[in-house]
């Protein structure tokens, strides 16, 4: 089955590669070129100088409206800064409720990438399909059709009552997150990583002490070894004392994210919320680096410890999981093989069941709807 997908970007970012920063962008990006190289009609609505890979590409805020909204923010080095209120926005919802009524047809899908933040859009379609089709945030769902990013997640959101009440929803799911194996270099050398001279532990993300970063730094001093760290600076480290211990390169793109990960002893991300994916994670795993991590959320699912890296509780468990990598006890070529689960054609097909699961609903029997294959296997049975 072939699918129409309306794909709502964020409104204060470009859809493309130069807003690596955002995790949301980032799904809407590489989602229209999974599901386009699939056959399947993809319509991408955004800023201008948005470029995902897709059926078509619809500008509904103009580089001149986004520029003087947000064109003096430094979003490379300071959190994203946005309003749903502001004029970009405002503009957002207009322009894109006017695109889609020039496209509809029956049966299409349309997804918000921005869950609540593009809620606006959605409303306006209610002879349409949404499905909220990557939850990484605490609340503000509210679609029929949810996608959660994890087990972690989604059962936080089910709340404790969902133990002992029967009102579980079939079409609530979990699909993880999806990456394109080609943004990632592995190294798989132990040698260049582990005895060189200028070796390096890496932190990549928000650098805040949300994040962990904080950890990351008492652990690396602790050990006397070098803490590289990326991403946008957290207030509280925008005027932090940096040393050549700990070195922060600012925000990095994707070939040189690859490159910071490719050659890391091993990747800190202890978060200090439940972690509802966590995608530098799954980033370093594709680069052959292990990763040092909680023991909640996400990660439960998918850092398994001592094959691809640590989850740990205590700072004892920290030092002690850095020594270990120190010691290059965790297979590289495990962490690439279980990143690789992650990829876009692994993660495409269950995207598509769901689809096709929600749109039966609407042309089959719904729940009870079954497909050929199992109709003659029924009757193969019964021969």
């Amino acid at each position: 089955m072939k699918f129409r997908l309306h794909v709502l970007g964020i409104p204060h970012t470009r859809t493309n590669l130069d807003y690596t920063l955002c995790a949301y962008t980032q799904k809407a990006y590489k989602f229209c070129k999974m599901m386009t190289e699939r056959g399947h009609y993809v319509i991408h609505y955004g800023v201008e100088g948005s470029n995902p890979i897709c059926s078509e590409n619809v500008v509904v805020v103009s580089n001149e409206v986004y520029n003087r909204v947000y064109g003096d923010h430094d979003y490379r080095s300071k959190f994203f800064r946005y309003d749903t209120n502001d004029e970009c926005y405002q503009t957002f919802y207009r322009n894109a409720i006017a695109e889609i009524n020039k496209r509809k047809q029956p049966l299409d899908i349309i997804l918000p990438f921005w869950g609540a933040g593009t809620r606006t859009i959605c409303d306006a379609f209610p002879d349409l399909i949404t499905i909220e089709p990557g939850i990484g945030y605490g609340d503000g769902m509210w679609a029929n059709y949810k996608v959660f990013e994890s087990y972690a997640i989604y059962h936080a959101v089910c709340g404790k009552s969902a133990i002992t009440n029967c009102h579980q929803n079939y079409y609530e799911v979990v699909i993880p997150n999806y990456f394109d194996l080609n943004d990632f270099e592995t190294n798989f050398d132990k040698e260049s990583r582990l005895n060189n001279p200028d070796r390096y532990f890496l932190f990549v993300g928000r650098v805040y002490d949300g994040k962990g970063v904080n950890i990351a730094i008492q652990v690396c001093q602790k050990l006397g070894v070098k803490l590289k760290i990326a991403g946008q600076l957290g207030p509280e480290y925008q005027n932090y004392p940096w040393s050549d211990m700990i070195e922060y390169v600012g925000s990095v793109d994707t070939k040189q994210r690859s490159d910071l990960m490719k050659n890391a002893i091993a990747s800190f991300l202890p978060s200090q919320y439940v972690e509802p994916f966590g995608g530098v994670q799954i980033e370093n795993l594709l680069c052959g680096t292990p990763t040092i991590t909680n023991d909640w959320g996400a990660f439960a699912e998918n850092n398994i410890n001592n094959v691809t890296g640590y989850r740990c509780r205590t700072f004892d468990d920290y030092i002690n999981a850095a020594l270990n990598c120190l010691e290059g006890k965790i297979d590289y070529h495990q962490c690439r093989l279980f990143g690789e689960g992650f990829s876009l054609e692994n993660v495409a097909p269950r995207y598509e069941k769901f689809f096709e699961d929600v749109i039966n609903i609407y042309t089959n029997e719904g729940w009870y709807h079954l497909k050929d294959e199992t109709l003659k296997r029924i009757e193969k049975l019964n021969k």
